[in-house]
């Protein structure tokens, strides 16, 4: 019971290190926080220092999902702890403890959880998200697209054990795209390809 304790308190801990923030100041000399969409995720460190560093950051918050899930299933393969686990990675990268309890807004830590758990699933999760973005110009159209589709094709997938954990993960992502929702609603988000440093992604 110990180690399963500590691993969650580490999987946040983990979730908790903001590469978006450690990226932008030590690439270009910016804090993500004050400019463009003010996140600290992956959109928006590409939109203020260039796209390779918002694919850096991008890579480094997967991993912190996915790694903290992979080494978890080292200390049991129960799918409740891997998805408490999961959720810890994840509440970390929301709720940072190196950022005053903020952070980011959980789409690419939410892929990276879901590598080891699902992964046929999230890959197609994830191409759904793609070409949401690419047809309609909005990162948070296709980040909601990913989450709402991933119950889903767990189900279809036969990986019924995460799909609880699918639907929290859901509902976690729809509350923190919550401006963007009724942006979109009354027809104000901004499109990634336009490149306004108003967009919330």
């Amino acid at each position: 019971m110990l180690g399963i304790i500590l691993w969650l308190l580490i999987a946040y801990m983990v979730g908790s290190i903001p590469f978006g923030l450690l990226i932008a100041k030590s690439a270009c000399g910016i804090d993500p926080r004050s400019g463009g969409s003010r996140n600290v995720g992956a959109t928006n460190v590409a939109r203020l220092c260039g796209t390779r560093w918002g694919i850096a950051t991008l890579t480094c918050d997967l991993l912190k999902g996915a790694l903290p899930v992979w080494i978890g299933m080292v200390v049991s393969d129960h799918p409740l702890f891997l998805s408490c686990v999961a959720l810890a990675a994840l509440g970390g990268h929301v709720y940072s403890m190196f950022l005053d309890f903020k952070g980011g807004k959980a789409v690419a830590t939410t892929i990276g959880i879901f590598i080891p758990l699902a992964f046929k699933s999230i890959l197609l999760a994830a191409i759904a998200c793609a070409l949401v973005i690419w047809r309609s110009g909005y990162v948070s159209l296709g980040s909601l697209t990913l989450v709402t589709v991933m119950p889903l094709l767990l189900f279809l997938g036969g990986s019924w054990s995460y799909i609880p954990l699918s639907l929290v993960v859901m509902a976690f992502v729809y509350w923190t795209h919550r401006e963007n929702i009724g942006r979109l609603a009354r027809g104000e988000e901004k499109a990634w390809q336009k490149k306004k440093h108003e967009e919330q992604a």
